[in-house]
Parts: C-alpha cells; structure tokens; sequence
C-alpha cells in the first residue's frame, strides 16, 4: 500500500432520477448523472484511498447500489444520511448495511486529517465536539448546497459548486473557509 489519502463527499444520490429536477443537475438522465459521479470520483481516488461518504448514497434498490458501490474506486466509509435509513436513524435499509463497507456505518465520526480534528455528520451543526479548538472542522451534507459555510462548518455535498461531483480532500474543501493557514500553521 501507498500514500493513503482521504476524501470527503454527500449527497451522490445514485440511481435518483428526481434529484436532478430538485437540485438542478446538469444531467438528461440517471444513467448520465451516475456514469458522471463515477468518472469523477474514479479521477482523483485510488484503490487504497478513504472515502467519507456524509450520508445519502444511493436512492436506488439493492442492484443497484451494489453495482455503483463496485464502480468506484477505494475503501468506503459511510456516515448514514436520512435516505441511507427506514423510519430514521438505527434502521438503516439492509441493502445499504450490505455493501462492503470499510467500517459499519454510524451517524457520525471523528477523524484526523492534516493534523485537524474533523467531525463528520450528514447533518449540519451549530457547534460539535472541539469546535472552540482552531483545529477542529465539520463537514456536513443533507442540504444540496443550501446552507452556507459558517466559520470551520461546510457543506461537503456534490451539489456544492467548488466540489462539482468530485470527492475531494480536506485542503480542498477548508481553503475557501476561513482561518485555513493559521489553523493548519498550529496543527
């Protein structure tokens, strides 16, 4: 194994035709979309890469997201999203529980990255764990580009314009935040 590196994503949405009219993706159709995200995703992540996933992989049945799940590269962790669970959180749909996940889905995690603490939720927060620490980040999903970065808070979604359906890594995603040099200068 090589230089491991993390990426961060939400909100893929495979197999959802409707997500395209609500979130105004630049796609005809599903299988545009999804061969898109795929291409994307498989340019900048290798085999032995991480990929947090924040939630809402696949709104599709169990075919179909085991079919997408094997198209993209790395190992896979996934922080479950609202369409990732039945009747809300501790019923996750068995055939998203089913696919091969590095680790068992959870509703959040804490993570190291470029010496920065980086709580994961597909949820926005207002304030997490460590968040008054320079140091400490949170990346989120759920609202498509919606709700604006606030301090050391973002929205990691495809939708959003600078992640453009692409995984991305921590120092992508913070450089447009706020405070990015002083906190990774102190790490």
């Amino acid at each position: 194994m090589g230089f491991i590196r993390k990426f961060y994503t939400s909100d893929s949405h495979f197999g959802h035709e409707a997500i395209i009219g609500h979130c105004n993706r630049p796609f005809a159709s599903v299988p545009e979309m999804d061969r898109f995200m795929i291409e994307r995703w498989n340019d900048v992540v290798g085999r032995d890469d991480i990929v947090f996933h924040l939630g809402d992989f696949a709104i599709a049945d169990a075919e179909y997201a085991k079919w997408a799940f094997r198209q993209l590269r790395g190992r896979k962790v996934l922080i479950l999203g609202n369409h990732d669970c039945r009747r809300g959180p501790g019923h996750v749909l068995p055939h998203i529980l089913a696919l091969p996940w590095e680790r068992p889905p959870v509703e959040s995690l804490e993570v190291d990255d470029e010496g920065c603490r980086v709580f994961l939720s597909h949820y926005a927060h207002r304030t997490w764990q460590g968040a008054h620490r320079q140091n400490s980040y949170h990346f989120y999903g759920h609202s498509h580009a919606t709700i604006p970065h606030l301090g050391r808070s973002r929205d990691v979604g495809v939708d959003c314009e600078d992640v453009a359906f692409t995984p991305r890594t921590f120092k992508e995603l913070v450089a447009v935040l706020p405070g990015l040099q002083t906190a990774l200068a102190h790490a």
